[in-house]
């Protein structure tokens, strides 16, 4: 863009709007290869350099192969499929299948304790709470629950909202035998193991997404925390539920949005580390955006495979864990520069990934063929391939200063380099390149 050229000349700078080029060896550098050169089986590996084909992965447990099927097997109505996110004494077991809030003895395994607590928003409550209850204390009459129902969206997601669930939880006079329950979205699931992890120090919790973006993503590794006005989940904890309860019956009531949203978070997977997954999304697509049961219940099983995986060999995001967020660097700063809430994080991850691959293709670390991909898919999705029209460079360049991949001063991306599958973490690219692909979506 001409018009933009003189406001995009300067480099960008996480510390004060120029970052010099890496020093040798001070930088961290990642290179990833397709998941089907490893094995799913092995013991904790230590960081800081990874290589996919140097690494044994955790131990995962699924009622399916691990090698990549192009058929799609019938989802299962009685027997959940258990994918195991092995972090040792501190495992933990995802079921995911059709019906599973009419088996019970699946959640009351988890439960600690005789009080329960149970978050959720004003928007899930009147569709699964009662059902949930009756999951937790159906043969137990000695369990007892109480519920908070909080506002429903990301601009609530804060310490203003987060503060009525610690007032539920003090006034019901829990313990620390007690058990939170998260059922919704990400935002619900971030909150409540936020809660969780602070309440008495630490208390017991369960995860029962209903969104995509939940199901696939945000309730699987930990993760817990709200957001601040200058930035996207800067305050937070790493606190590991004790299982994940993925009934895929709830997505029957999820809006056409929220279902396109939490894809995006499905092509990722595809994108950084399994080829044969994106491969098969693009045959699919149509089925899951049709939400054919079979097709759905297959994507959320890879892609809590392919998060476990990678939460197993790091937990607290020191290296491997943060190509993950592929994406999220742009998309955190326009959810955060447009005001939360107003794009979905899906929505914002999806035009972030398309910042990401274009500035991979600029660096010639990928081929154009990459890049018509992911927008072909996207636009199946319904997802958008660009940020909004408001957003400019400099509103870009403040919120990514204080994102949390910085690490002195330096900004640290996650980019696509090689086949298909493969990506980088790294803060060793071409300031050019950022400043370019920030003038090419913004006006200035």
């Amino acid at each position: 863009m001409a018009s933009a050229a003189n406001a995009c000349s300067p480099s960008f700078s996480a510390a004060n709007s120029s970052v010099s080029k890496p020093k040798a060896l001070s930088d961290f550098y990642l290179r990833f290869r397709n998941i089907n050169a490893l094995s799913l089986r092995s013991k904790r590996v230590g960081l800081p350099v990874l290589s996919f084909s140097r690494i044994r992965s955790p131990r995962i447990s699924a009622s399916s192969p691990q090698v990549m099927d192009q058929s799609v097997g019938e989802a299962s109505s009685k027997a959940p499929t258990i994918v195991e996110v092995d972090l040792g004494n501190r495992s933990y077991p995802i079921y995911i299948g059709s019906g599973l809030l009419d088996q019970p003895e699946l959640l009351q395994r988890h439960v600690h304790g005789k009080r329960v607590l149970v978050v959720t928003n004003n928007t899930v409550a009147p569709l699964y709470l009662d059902k949930v209850v009756d999951a937790l204390t159906r043969g137990n009459p000695n369990v007892s629950v109480d519920s908070v129902i909080l506002p429903d969206g990301e601009k609530y997601k804060n310490m203003e909202t987060l503060m009525k669930v610690f007032d539920k939880a003090i006034e019901s006079r829990l313990d620390r035998r007690c058990t939170f329950v998260a059922l919704g979205g990400g935002v619900i699931g971030d909150m409540c193991g936020f809660a969780a992890a602070a309440f008495l120090r630490g208390v017991n919790f369960i995860q029962i997404p209903t969104t995509v973006m939940a199901q696939v993503d945000s309730s699987v590794g930990g993760k817990t925390g709200i957001n601040h006005p200058l930035g996207k989940n800067l305050i937070g904890a790493f606190y590991q539920p004790q299982c994940v309860l993925i009934d895929t019956d709830t997505l029957n009531t999820l809006p056409d949005r929220e279902l396109a949203s939490g894809l995006a978070e499905v092509i990722k997977y595809g994108l950084i580390r399994d080829a044969g997954f994106f491969e098969w999304q693009e045959k699919n697509m149509p089925k899951l955006m049709a939400r054919d049961p079979s097709a759905m219940a297959y994507a959320i099983k890879r892609s809590c495979e392919n998060k476990a995986e990678v939460v197993s060999l790091d937990e607290k995001e020191s290296g491997l864990r943060a190509t993950l967020n592929l994406g999220h660097t742009f998309g955190h700063a326009i959810e955060t520069g447009f005001g939360y809430g107003q794009w979905l994080h899906g929505e914002a991850v999806a035009a972030g990934t398309v910042m990401a691959v274009d500035m991979s293709y600029r660096l010639g670390w990928i081929d154009d063929s990459i890049v018509k991909r992911v927008h072909n898919i996207l636009e199946q999705a319904k997802l958008p391939t660009a940020p909004p029209e408001t957003m400019t460079v400099e509103m870009f360049k403040s919120v990514m200063a204080v994102d949390k991949k910085v690490a002195d001063g330096l900004l640290r991306l996650i980019l696509l380099k090689g086949p298909l599958g493969n990506c980088v973490f790294t803060g060793d690219y071409d300031r050019k390149a950022l400043d370019d692909t920030l003038c090419a979506f913004c006006k200035s």
